[in-house]
C-alpha cells in the first residue's frame, strides 16, 4: 500500500485527515441532508458510537480518509477515502456538504482518489456502494468511469426509507481504467 499523500486537483486539495478535521467531519453528520441516504437524517451524537454503525464516521485519525477543502479559500467541502479491502480491491467512498453539491467536487475529488489508487497504490478494482435510490451517488460513479456490477437486498438493522431498493455496487478495473476523464 502506497503512503497517503496530499493530491491536488482544479478546485480541491485532499490531505491525509487529521484530528483538527474532527469537527467538520461532525457538522457534516448534523446535515440531516447530508446524511439521509446514511442513517435517514442527522446522527444522533449523543447516542451514537461510531464503531457501531454501518456507515464511516470519521473523526480525524483515519488511515485511508483524506479531508477535501477548497484550494484557493481552505474552505472545507467534505472528505473522500480509498479504505482497502483487499491488497487488489479498496472502496471509494465521499461525503460533501449540501453547499457544495452540483458543482462536480465529489466528481472531482473522486477521480483524483481512483487515479492514485491505481497509480500509486497498486489496486487492480476500485468499488463503490450506496443505497439504490440515491440517484447523485450512482451519478458520480458513472462519471468517474465506475459500472454498476450488481444489487444487493441486506437485512438493514434500522431499515430507513429506500432501503427496500437495495444497495448499488459498482466498480472500476484498473484494466479499463481511463484517467483523462
Amino acid at each position: 500500500m502506497a503512503e497517503v499523500t496530499v493530491l491536488q486537483t482544479i478546485t480541491l486539495t485532499l490531505r491525509p485527515c487529521s484530528p483538527s478535521d474532527r469537527a467538520d467531519f461532525i457538522d457534516l453528520e448534523l446535515d440531516p441532508e447530508v446524511m439521509h441516504f446514511l442513517s435517514g437524517g442527522a446522527v444522533d451524537h449523543e447516542n451514537t458510537d461510531p464503531e457501531d454503525v454501518t456507515f464511516l464516521m470519521p473523526r480525524g485519525s483515519e488511515p485511508y480518509v483524506w479531508t477535501a477543502r477548497r484550494t484557493a479559500t481552505n474552505a472545507f467541502v467534505g472528505w473522500f477515502c480509498l479504505f482497502p479491502e483487499t491488497q487488489t480491491l479498496a472502496e471509494i467512498g465521499y461525503r460533501l456538504r449540501r453547499e457544495d453539491w452540483g458543482m462536480g467536487l465529489a466528481t472531482e475529488g473522486a477521480l483524483a482518489l481512483v487515479n492514485w489508487g491505481f497509480r500509486s497504490a497498486g489496486y487492480d478494482r476500485i468499488a463503490a456502494c450506496t443505497m439504490a435510490v440515491n440517484h447523485g451517488s450512482r451519478r458520480v460513479m458513472e462519471k468517474i468511469g465506475m459500472k454498476h456490477v450488481r444489487t444487493s437486498f441486506p437485512d438493514f438493522p434500522a431499515p430507513i426509507p429506500g432501503t427496500e431498493d437495495g444497495e448499488v455496487w459498482y466498480e472500476v478495473l484498473r484494466s479499463d481504467w481511463n484517467e483523462d476523464k
